[in-house]
Protein backbone atom coordinates (compact mmCIF):
# COMPACT_ATOMS: atom_id res chain seq x y z
CA UNK A 1 0.00 0.00 0.00
CA UNK A 2 2.83 2.60 1.13
CA UNK A 3 4.54 1.93 -2.49
CA UNK A 4 1.21 2.60 -4.22
CA UNK A 5 1.61 5.76 -2.83
CA UNK A 6 5.00 6.79 -2.80
CA UNK A 7 4.74 6.29 -6.74
CA UNK A 8 1.54 8.19 -7.05
CA UNK A 9 1.99 10.64 -9.61
CA UNK A 10 1.46 14.40 -9.23
CA UNK A 11 -1.74 15.91 -10.99
CA UNK A 12 -1.26 18.82 -12.64
CA UNK A 13 -3.54 20.72 -15.19
CA UNK A 14 -1.29 23.04 -17.91
CA UNK A 15 -2.61 26.64 -18.77
CA UNK A 16 -1.16 29.45 -21.68
CA UNK A 17 -2.16 32.49 -23.08
CA UNK A 18 -1.51 33.61 -26.30
CA UNK A 19 -1.96 37.74 -26.86
CA UNK A 20 -2.02 39.95 -29.24
CA UNK A 21 0.50 42.59 -27.29
CA UNK A 22 3.11 39.70 -26.53
CA UNK A 23 6.50 38.74 -28.78
CA UNK A 24 5.58 35.88 -30.99
CA UNK A 25 8.42 33.29 -29.14
CA UNK A 26 6.07 34.17 -25.93
CA UNK A 27 3.04 33.33 -26.84
CA UNK A 28 1.76 30.03 -26.10
CA UNK A 29 0.53 27.61 -29.31
CA UNK A 30 -0.77 23.97 -29.04
CA UNK A 31 3.43 23.30 -29.75
CA UNK A 32 4.40 24.96 -27.02
CA UNK A 33 1.27 23.23 -24.30
CA UNK A 34 2.70 19.69 -26.21
CA UNK A 35 6.30 20.78 -24.95
CA UNK A 36 4.96 21.93 -21.62
CA UNK A 37 3.19 18.66 -20.83
CA UNK A 38 6.63 16.82 -21.83
CA UNK A 39 8.22 18.67 -19.46
CA UNK A 40 6.01 18.23 -16.33
CA UNK A 41 6.16 14.43 -17.43
CA UNK A 42 10.22 14.78 -17.29
CA UNK A 43 9.92 16.45 -13.67
CA UNK A 44 7.79 13.58 -12.64
CA UNK A 45 3.94 15.08 -12.82
CA UNK A 46 1.00 13.48 -14.40
CA UNK A 47 -0.54 16.49 -16.93
CA UNK A 48 -4.71 15.76 -16.91
CA UNK A 49 -5.95 18.69 -18.74
CA UNK A 50 -5.21 21.78 -20.30
CA UNK A 51 -6.29 25.30 -20.86
CA UNK A 52 -5.27 27.60 -24.01
CA UNK A 53 -6.23 31.15 -23.53
CA UNK A 54 -6.12 34.00 -26.58
CA UNK A 55 -6.71 37.56 -25.54
CA UNK A 56 -5.44 41.36 -26.54
CA UNK A 57 -2.99 41.59 -23.45
CA UNK A 58 -2.20 39.67 -20.48
CA UNK A 59 -4.92 40.46 -17.37
CA UNK A 60 -2.47 43.20 -14.55
CA UNK A 61 -3.56 40.72 -12.34
CA UNK A 62 -4.03 37.32 -12.38
CA UNK A 63 -2.97 36.66 -16.27
CA UNK A 64 -5.60 34.93 -18.00
CA UNK A 65 -8.72 36.68 -17.01
CA UNK A 66 -11.28 36.41 -14.55
CA UNK A 67 -13.56 34.11 -16.88
CA UNK A 68 -10.58 32.13 -17.62
CA UNK A 69 -9.57 31.50 -13.90
CA UNK A 70 -13.01 30.45 -12.96
CA UNK A 71 -13.07 27.60 -15.32
CA UNK A 72 -9.60 26.70 -14.70
CA UNK A 73 -10.48 26.23 -11.13
CA UNK A 74 -13.36 23.84 -12.45
CA UNK A 75 -10.76 21.89 -14.10
CA UNK A 76 -8.36 21.79 -11.23
CA UNK A 77 -11.68 20.82 -8.99
CA UNK A 78 -12.39 18.06 -11.74
CA UNK A 79 -9.13 16.83 -12.21
CA UNK A 80 -8.51 16.93 -8.28
CA UNK A 81 -5.25 18.40 -9.17
CA UNK A 82 -2.62 20.00 -6.87
CA UNK A 83 -0.61 21.90 -9.79
CA UNK A 84 -1.20 24.56 -12.43
CA UNK A 85 1.57 24.74 -14.58
CA UNK A 86 1.79 27.89 -16.95
CA UNK A 87 3.69 27.84 -20.32
CA UNK A 88 4.07 31.24 -20.31
CA UNK A 89 6.56 33.33 -17.28
CA UNK A 90 4.57 34.42 -14.52
CA UNK A 91 5.18 37.87 -12.27
CA UNK A 92 5.41 37.48 -8.58
CA UNK A 93 2.32 39.31 -8.28
CA UNK A 94 0.39 36.94 -10.68
CA UNK A 95 1.07 33.63 -9.09
CA UNK A 96 0.20 35.55 -6.28
CA UNK A 97 -3.33 35.90 -7.18
CA UNK A 98 -3.36 33.14 -9.06
CA UNK A 99 -2.59 30.76 -5.96
CA UNK A 100 -5.07 32.42 -4.24
CA UNK A 101 -7.75 32.14 -6.28
CA UNK A 102 -7.18 28.32 -7.44
CA UNK A 103 -6.37 27.58 -4.03
CA UNK A 104 -3.51 25.37 -5.33
CA UNK A 105 0.57 25.71 -6.25
CA UNK A 106 1.00 27.60 -9.08
CA UNK A 107 4.36 27.54 -11.27
CA UNK A 108 5.47 29.21 -14.57
CA UNK A 109 7.70 27.33 -17.29
CA UNK A 110 10.39 28.95 -15.54
CA UNK A 111 10.31 27.41 -12.35
CA UNK A 112 9.34 24.16 -14.38
CA UNK A 113 12.58 23.69 -16.24
CA UNK A 114 14.52 25.00 -12.84
CA UNK A 115 13.03 22.22 -11.08
CA UNK A 116 13.93 19.74 -13.77
CA UNK A 117 17.82 20.71 -13.78
CA UNK A 118 17.75 20.88 -9.71
CA UNK A 119 16.57 17.13 -10.21
CA UNK A 120 19.22 16.21 -13.17
CA UNK A 121 22.20 18.44 -12.32
CA UNK A 122 24.61 15.46 -10.82
CA UNK A 123 28.39 17.48 -11.00
CA UNK A 124 28.84 19.83 -8.24
CA UNK A 125 29.63 22.41 -11.45
CA UNK A 126 25.90 21.78 -12.68
CA UNK A 127 24.68 21.96 -9.05
CA UNK A 128 26.44 25.29 -8.56
CA UNK A 129 24.85 26.74 -11.91
CA UNK A 130 20.93 25.39 -11.11
CA UNK A 131 21.13 26.76 -7.51
CA UNK A 132 21.92 30.18 -8.59
CA UNK A 133 19.95 30.13 -11.21
CA UNK A 134 17.23 29.24 -8.23
CA UNK A 135 18.05 32.10 -5.92
CA UNK A 136 17.46 34.60 -8.54
CA UNK A 137 14.42 33.41 -9.52
CA UNK A 138 13.20 33.09 -5.90
CA UNK A 139 14.10 36.42 -4.43
CA UNK A 140 11.51 38.63 -6.34
CA UNK A 141 9.36 35.83 -5.57
CA UNK A 142 9.71 36.51 -1.56
CA UNK A 143 7.52 38.68 -0.64
CA UNK A 144 4.19 36.69 -1.65
CA UNK A 145 5.43 33.91 0.58
CA UNK A 146 5.44 36.28 3.60
CA UNK A 147 2.13 38.03 3.10
CA UNK A 148 1.98 37.97 7.17
CA UNK A 149 4.84 40.43 7.25
CA UNK A 150 5.15 44.17 6.52
CA UNK A 151 8.80 45.42 6.20
CA UNK A 152 9.73 47.62 9.48
CA UNK A 153 10.71 51.17 8.85
CA UNK A 154 12.51 53.72 10.94
CA UNK A 155 9.36 55.64 10.74
CA UNK A 156 6.79 53.17 12.19
CA UNK A 157 3.90 51.98 10.85
CA UNK A 158 0.95 49.54 11.44
CA UNK A 159 2.19 46.16 11.37
CA UNK A 160 0.63 42.90 12.10
CA UNK A 161 0.81 42.09 16.10
CA UNK A 162 3.13 39.76 16.89
CA UNK A 163 5.39 41.07 14.07
CA UNK A 164 6.38 44.50 15.87
CA UNK A 165 9.76 45.56 17.19
CA UNK A 166 13.56 46.07 16.65
CA UNK A 167 15.32 43.77 14.48
CA UNK A 168 14.57 42.99 10.99
CA UNK A 169 11.55 40.49 9.54
CA UNK A 170 11.60 37.10 8.36
CA UNK A 171 11.59 38.36 4.79
CA UNK A 172 14.06 40.98 5.14
CA UNK A 173 16.45 38.03 6.43
CA UNK A 174 15.50 35.99 3.90
CA UNK A 175 16.57 38.27 1.40
CA UNK A 176 19.30 39.23 3.07
CA UNK A 177 20.51 35.45 3.70
CA UNK A 178 20.18 34.67 -0.42
CA UNK A 179 21.60 37.82 -1.87
CA UNK A 180 24.85 36.60 0.64
CA UNK A 181 24.16 33.29 -1.06
CA UNK A 182 23.74 34.78 -5.12
CA UNK A 183 27.47 36.71 -4.24
CA UNK A 184 29.31 33.04 -2.58
CA UNK A 185 27.60 31.35 -6.24
CA UNK A 186 28.78 33.85 -8.41
CA UNK A 187 32.56 33.77 -6.48
CA UNK A 188 32.67 30.15 -6.96
CA UNK A 189 31.31 30.38 -10.78
CA UNK A 190 33.92 32.24 -11.58
CA UNK A 191 36.63 30.13 -9.56
CA UNK A 192 35.12 27.44 -12.04
CA UNK A 193 35.87 30.27 -15.16
CA UNK A 194 39.26 30.50 -14.33
CA UNK A 195 39.78 27.00 -14.11
CA UNK A 196 38.11 26.36 -17.39
CA UNK A 197 40.26 29.27 -19.24
CA UNK A 198 43.02 27.35 -17.97
CA UNK A 199 42.22 24.19 -19.36
CA UNK A 200 41.52 26.12 -22.56
CA UNK A 201 45.00 27.53 -23.20
CA UNK A 202 46.75 24.39 -22.35
CA UNK A 203 44.40 22.69 -24.87
CA UNK A 204 45.59 25.53 -27.06
CA UNK A 205 48.75 25.12 -26.36
CA UNK A 206 48.99 21.45 -26.90
CA UNK A 207 46.67 22.35 -30.39
CA UNK A 208 44.07 20.05 -29.89
CA UNK A 209 40.75 21.04 -32.13
CA UNK A 210 37.15 21.52 -29.81
CA UNK A 211 34.36 20.23 -31.90
CA UNK A 212 31.08 21.26 -29.61
CA UNK A 213 27.63 19.57 -30.02
CA UNK A 214 24.55 22.16 -29.75
CA UNK A 215 21.06 21.67 -30.49
CA UNK A 216 17.63 21.57 -28.46
CA UNK A 217 16.99 19.29 -25.85
CA UNK A 218 16.67 15.63 -27.04
CA UNK A 219 17.55 16.54 -30.61
CA UNK A 220 19.79 13.16 -30.01
CA UNK A 221 23.41 14.97 -29.06
CA UNK A 222 24.70 12.48 -26.51
CA UNK A 223 23.64 9.45 -28.92
CA UNK A 224 25.40 11.56 -31.71
CA UNK A 225 28.38 11.61 -29.43
CA UNK A 226 28.34 8.08 -28.59
CA UNK A 227 28.30 7.17 -32.09
CA UNK A 228 30.86 9.02 -33.03
CA UNK A 229 33.49 8.15 -30.16
CA UNK A 230 32.38 4.83 -29.14
CA UNK A 231 31.45 6.07 -25.85
CA UNK A 232 28.71 5.19 -23.42
CA UNK A 233 26.91 7.73 -22.57
CA UNK A 234 23.51 7.26 -21.17
CA UNK A 235 21.62 8.64 -23.81
CA UNK A 236 17.29 8.63 -23.45
CA UNK A 237 14.61 10.01 -24.81
CA UNK A 238 13.95 12.57 -22.52
CA UNK A 239 14.00 15.91 -22.47
CA UNK A 240 17.21 17.52 -20.40
CA UNK A 241 18.90 14.41 -20.17
CA UNK A 242 22.27 15.81 -20.08
CA UNK A 243 23.40 18.85 -18.37
CA UNK A 244 26.90 18.62 -17.17
CA UNK A 245 29.35 18.83 -19.82
CA UNK A 246 30.96 15.11 -21.74
CA UNK A 247 34.24 15.59 -23.49
CA UNK A 248 35.34 12.52 -25.59
CA UNK A 249 38.33 12.32 -28.09
CA UNK A 250 37.13 12.08 -31.74
CA UNK A 251 39.35 10.60 -34.19
CA UNK A 252 39.56 12.51 -37.77
CA UNK A 253 42.30 10.15 -39.29
CA UNK A 254 45.61 9.38 -39.39
CA UNK A 255 47.28 10.82 -36.08
CA UNK A 256 44.48 13.60 -36.23
CA UNK A 257 42.02 13.83 -32.92
CA UNK A 258 39.59 16.16 -31.59
CA UNK A 259 37.76 16.78 -28.21
CA UNK A 260 34.05 16.48 -28.90
CA UNK A 261 31.85 18.17 -26.39
CA UNK A 262 28.20 17.52 -25.23
CA UNK A 263 26.25 19.79 -24.12
CA UNK A 264 23.20 20.87 -22.39
CA UNK A 265 19.89 21.12 -25.02
CA UNK A 266 17.89 24.39 -25.31
CA UNK A 267 14.25 24.56 -25.45
CA UNK A 268 11.96 27.81 -26.35
CA UNK A 269 11.23 30.24 -23.63
CA UNK A 270 14.59 29.11 -21.15
CA UNK A 271 14.38 31.14 -18.49
CA UNK A 272 17.49 33.99 -18.73
CA UNK A 273 19.01 33.86 -15.59
CA UNK A 274 19.47 30.03 -16.23
CA UNK A 275 21.17 30.72 -19.31
CA UNK A 276 23.67 33.32 -17.52
CA UNK A 277 23.91 30.83 -14.63
CA UNK A 278 25.50 28.18 -17.43
CA UNK A 279 27.49 30.74 -18.79
CA UNK A 280 30.54 28.94 -17.39
CA UNK A 281 30.05 26.14 -19.11
CA UNK A 282 28.45 27.17 -22.46
CA UNK A 283 31.04 29.91 -23.06
CA UNK A 284 33.08 26.89 -24.48
CA UNK A 285 30.86 27.01 -27.38
CA UNK A 286 32.80 30.42 -27.73
CA UNK A 287 36.48 28.72 -27.99
CA UNK A 288 35.60 25.65 -29.92
CA UNK A 289 37.18 25.55 -33.41
CA UNK A 290 33.87 23.80 -34.65
CA UNK A 291 29.98 24.12 -33.89
CA UNK A 292 27.98 20.63 -34.86
CA UNK A 293 23.99 22.25 -34.74
CA UNK A 294 22.21 18.69 -34.05
CA UNK A 295 18.82 19.06 -35.51
CA UNK A 296 15.80 16.65 -34.74
CA UNK A 297 15.17 16.22 -38.60
CA UNK A 298 12.15 14.11 -37.81
CA UNK A 299 10.59 16.72 -35.54
CA UNK A 300 7.95 18.71 -37.55
CA UNK A 301 8.52 22.10 -35.42
CA UNK A 302 12.18 21.82 -36.40
CA UNK A 303 12.39 25.07 -38.17
CA UNK A 304 11.06 26.49 -35.05
CA UNK A 305 13.68 24.30 -32.38
CA UNK A 306 16.51 25.78 -35.03
CA UNK A 307 15.84 29.44 -34.54
CA UNK A 308 16.08 28.73 -31.10
CA UNK A 309 19.24 27.51 -31.11
CA UNK A 310 20.56 30.03 -33.46
CA UNK A 311 18.74 32.84 -31.10
CA UNK A 312 21.14 31.35 -27.77
CA UNK A 313 24.23 31.24 -29.85
CA UNK A 314 24.38 34.50 -30.77
CA UNK A 315 23.44 35.45 -27.21
CA UNK A 316 26.00 33.50 -26.14
CA UNK A 317 28.69 35.03 -28.70
CA UNK A 318 29.50 32.23 -31.28
CA UNK A 319 27.60 33.10 -34.16
CA UNK A 320 31.08 33.49 -36.08
CA UNK A 321 32.02 29.76 -34.91
CA UNK A 322 32.32 27.89 -37.90
CA UNK A 323 28.96 25.23 -37.64
CA UNK A 324 27.89 22.23 -39.70
CA UNK A 325 24.35 21.62 -39.64
CA UNK A 326 23.67 18.18 -38.70
CA UNK A 327 20.11 16.87 -39.62
CA UNK A 328 19.66 13.78 -37.19
CA UNK A 329 17.29 11.25 -36.91
CA UNK A 330 17.10 10.79 -40.74
CA UNK A 331 15.89 7.48 -40.72
CA UNK A 332 12.42 8.70 -39.39
CA UNK A 333 11.66 11.18 -42.19
CA UNK A 334 9.37 9.93 -44.39
CA UNK A 335 11.72 11.59 -47.41
CA UNK A 336 15.36 11.98 -46.19
CA UNK A 337 16.28 13.24 -49.76
CA UNK A 338 15.07 15.69 -49.22
CA UNK A 339 16.46 17.18 -46.07
CA UNK A 340 19.30 19.73 -46.46
CA UNK A 341 22.21 19.01 -47.81
CA UNK A 342 26.02 20.78 -48.86
CA UNK A 343 28.86 21.89 -47.44
CA UNK A 344 26.83 23.30 -43.95
CA UNK A 345 24.48 20.73 -43.77
CA UNK A 346 24.39 16.92 -43.33
CA UNK A 347 21.91 14.22 -42.55
CA UNK A 348 22.71 11.61 -40.37
CA UNK A 349 21.03 8.85 -38.14
CA UNK A 350 23.20 8.42 -34.96
CA UNK A 351 20.99 5.44 -34.40
CA UNK A 352 22.41 3.63 -37.70
CA UNK A 353 25.25 5.37 -38.18
CA UNK A 354 23.86 6.59 -41.25
CA UNK A 355 25.82 9.51 -43.03
CA UNK A 356 28.49 10.12 -39.91
CA UNK A 357 31.36 9.15 -42.58
CA UNK A 358 30.14 12.38 -44.56
CA UNK A 359 30.25 14.06 -41.48
CA UNK A 360 33.74 13.33 -39.91
CA UNK A 361 35.05 14.41 -43.36
CA UNK A 362 33.40 17.70 -42.95
CA UNK A 363 34.29 18.39 -39.80
CA UNK A 364 38.15 17.38 -40.43
CA UNK A 365 37.95 19.85 -43.42
CA UNK A 366 36.32 22.47 -41.33
CA UNK A 367 39.14 22.02 -38.11
CA UNK A 368 41.38 22.24 -41.10
CA UNK A 369 40.74 24.69 -43.10
CA UNK A 370 43.88 27.31 -43.60
CA UNK A 371 45.98 25.26 -42.08
CA UNK A 372 49.05 24.15 -43.81
CA UNK A 373 52.42 21.84 -42.57
CA UNK A 374 55.11 23.85 -43.50
CA UNK A 375 59.19 23.34 -43.02
CA UNK A 376 61.09 26.47 -41.42
CA UNK A 377 64.81 27.31 -41.01
CA UNK A 378 64.67 29.65 -38.12
CA UNK A 379 67.84 31.67 -37.60
CA UNK A 380 69.14 31.28 -34.01
CA UNK A 381 68.46 35.15 -32.99
CA UNK A 382 64.95 34.61 -33.67
CA UNK A 383 64.10 32.26 -30.17
CA UNK A 384 60.61 34.58 -30.36
CA UNK A 385 59.58 33.28 -33.29
CA UNK A 386 60.07 29.42 -32.09
CA UNK A 387 58.18 30.61 -29.25
CA UNK A 388 55.54 31.60 -30.94
CA UNK A 389 55.16 28.41 -32.81
CA UNK A 390 55.19 25.95 -29.77
CA UNK A 391 52.03 28.89 -28.80
CA UNK A 392 49.70 29.17 -31.54
CA UNK A 393 51.02 26.13 -34.15
CA UNK A 394 51.82 22.42 -33.71
CA UNK A 395 54.83 21.93 -33.95
CA UNK A 396 55.67 18.55 -35.20
CA UNK A 397 59.56 18.44 -35.48
CA UNK A 398 62.57 20.38 -34.25
CA UNK A 399 65.90 20.37 -35.09
CA UNK A 400 69.35 22.17 -34.41
CA UNK A 401 71.68 22.62 -36.96
CA UNK A 402 74.48 24.42 -37.74
CA UNK A 403 72.37 26.88 -40.17
CA UNK A 404 69.76 27.27 -37.57
CA UNK A 405 66.45 25.42 -36.07
CA UNK A 406 64.67 23.11 -38.39
CA UNK A 407 60.64 23.30 -37.24
CA UNK A 408 57.95 21.12 -38.96
CA UNK A 409 54.55 22.50 -37.88
CA UNK A 410 50.93 22.97 -39.24
CA UNK A 411 49.81 26.43 -38.79
CA UNK A 412 47.13 28.68 -39.38
CA UNK A 413 47.13 31.50 -42.23
CA UNK A 414 46.86 34.29 -39.83
CA UNK A 415 50.40 33.03 -38.50
CA UNK A 416 52.21 32.74 -42.32
CA UNK A 417 52.57 35.85 -42.73
CA UNK A 418 54.68 36.44 -40.06
CA UNK A 419 56.97 32.85 -40.55
CA UNK A 420 57.25 32.74 -44.31
CA UNK A 421 60.45 34.46 -44.94
CA UNK A 422 61.91 31.60 -43.09
CA UNK A 423 59.95 28.50 -45.06
CA UNK A 424 61.94 26.33 -47.02
CA UNK A 425 61.53 27.11 -50.60
CA UNK A 426 58.83 24.11 -51.61
CA UNK A 427 56.82 25.94 -49.30
CA UNK A 428 56.29 29.35 -50.76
Amino acid sequence: MNETISEKKEKAVLAGLAAASMELEERSCEESMEELRELVETAGGEPCGSLLQTRPAPDPRNFIGRGKVQELLELVKAEEASLVVFDNELSPSQARALEEDLGVRVLDRSGLILDIFARRARTSEGRLQVELAQYKYLLPRLTGMWTHLVRQTASGGASPIGTRGPGETQLETDRRHIRRRIQKLEEELETVRRVRSTQRRLREKNRMPVVALVGYTNAGKSTLLNCLTGADIPANDRLFDTLDTTTRRLTLGVNREALLSDTVGFIRKLPHHLVEAFKATLEELRYADVLLHVIDASNPERETQIRVVEGLIRELGAEKTPCISVYNKADLCAAPGELPFGPDAVAVSARTGEGTERLLAMVTELVGRGRRQVKLLLPYDKGALLELLHREAEVLDTAYTDGGVEVTAIVKPELWGRIRDYAAEEEL
